[in-house]
């Protein structure tokens, strides 16, 4: 099963088994985003990407230029753990995680969780690659991807144990746009993909098509 398949089934049951209206809910609330997202300040194909340092979930740190003198690199912003549709998006990079190798590129995965439940993350979905915590979205709004999220989510996240402020450490109710980015060495985007819509994410065979691409040229 592909990845937007496994997005779209995992949804399917969501619909199935949701409280009653939560459903319609989210999805009202996906196109007020779609509506006031500034996506024209993210950053994007043919920009720089900012530099960062952030620590992993092994207490480690990572910069991303140094990734980039060894190669290019593919970030992804996503959630955090308590997301369904991240994990399953994490999984399905770990899945490709060799090919992504093979063409002499990096992976990092990027969410506000403080570094404790980045490591959950890391483990309980076995990634083996950097999975790094950008606490107070401060890489993710160099990206131009934060948001804050409306009172009737706050209120639904609450009501399933998964408030913000314990997850990420602060009280913003914050998060960035799942977004997922291929850099190459020099720094430069060639590929973006950021979508409101966190039920929809790149499909791992659109970016190692950015790799193989890059490296036939």
């Amino acid at each position: 099963m592909g990845l937007k398949q496994e997005l779209d089934a995992f949804k399917a049951q969501f619909v199935q088994t949701a409280p009653a209206g939560r459903f319609a809910l989210y999805t009202a609330k996906i196109e007020e985003l779609r509506q006031s997202f500034a996506r024209d300040n993210a950053i994007t194909e043919g920009d720089i990407a900012p530099d960062f340092s952030l620590p992993d979930a092994k207490g480690g740190s990572v910069t991303l230029s140094a990734l980039l003198a060894q190669g290019p690199t593919v970030i992804t912003f996503y959630r955090g753990g308590w997301c369904p549709y991240c994990n399953i998006q994490l999984r399905a990079y770990q899945a490709i995680l060799p090919q992504i190798a093979a063409a002499g590129a990096s992976l990092v995965a990027i969410s506000p969780q403080a570094p404790d439940r980045t490591l959950s993350t890391a483990e309980t979905n076995a990634l083996t690659f950097h999975v790094l915590s950008d606490l107070e979205n401060r890489v993710a709004r160099s990206f131009g991807l934060v948001y804050s999220l409306p009172e009737e989510i706050r209120a639904a996240l609450r009501s399933v144990n998964k408030a913000l402020p314990e997850i990420n450490g602060d009280d913003s109710w914050e998060l960035p746009v799942p977004s997922t980015y291929v850099v190459t060495g020099n720094g430069r985007v060639t590929l973006a993909h950021i979508d409101v819509d966190y039920t929809q994410r790149l499909e791992p065979e659109e970016i190692l098509a950015a790799l193989r691409s890059r490296k036939a040229a």
